[in-house]
């Protein structure tokens, strides 16, 4: 009877030893990234496609050809960087308050009059939020409104530029914590 009763405190001491496997599910959020989406300037509701846009981050310029976010990550040459739809989703800086991106329409062209780049700043601030043990944390954003231009055009650093194609911008959710919905509406 000895035997038994220290075969099962053996056995349950060894079972409170283990640990729980430590792997973060793929489906559990992450950092989210800013959605954009693009719409028609002079039809507020039709949603409207870029063409070949491409979207660089600033100092991230190189003097022959400008990298930027990979949009498609299967392609094996310049197209990878070309976004062509409706909206996009762009990563924030999560150690800075301020994120600068060019916004090149167009891109693939070798005619330069129909290439055109805006400058966007986004500012906000953000915070880190635990979410497990196996996953660590993610950080949220909240947008800072009106902090570089007049209230029509919250972020865009060149309005009224020559080659601006950019006429609108909107923020539609000005706290970033998932990439479900929609975060800026761009009018072009």
């Amino acid at each position: 009877m000895k035997k038994i009763v220290a075969f099962l405190l053996l056995f349950t001491f060894g079972l409170s030893s283990c640990e729980k496997d430590d792997i973060c599910d793929p489906d559990t959020p992450t950092t989210p990234r800013l959605v954009i989406s693009f719409y028609d300037n002079s039809d507020a509701n039709l949603a409207r496609k870029v063409v070949n846009l491409k979207v660089v981050g600033k100092d991230k310029e190189g003097k022959d050809l400008p990298t930027g976010i990979v949009f498609n990550p299967t392609s094996t040459t310049d197209t990878k960087y070309y976004a062509n739809g409706t909206s996009i989703s762009i990563p924030l800086q999560t150690n800075e308050n301020t994120t600068t991106y060019s916004f090149i329409y167009n891109a693939a062209s070798t005619d330069p009059t129909l290439t055109n780049t805006d400058v966007i700043r986004f500012d906000y601030t953000h915070k880190d939020v635990y979410v497990s043990r196996a996953c660590g944390f993610k950080t949220t954003f909240t947008l800072n409104p009106f902090v570089t231009a007049p209230p029509s055009q919250p972020f865009l650093l060149n309005p009224g530029t020559d080659g601006a194609w950019m006429r609108v911008i909107n923020v539609e959710q000005y706290n970033i914590e998932s990439e479900n919905e929609t975060h800026i509406k761009i009018y072009f």
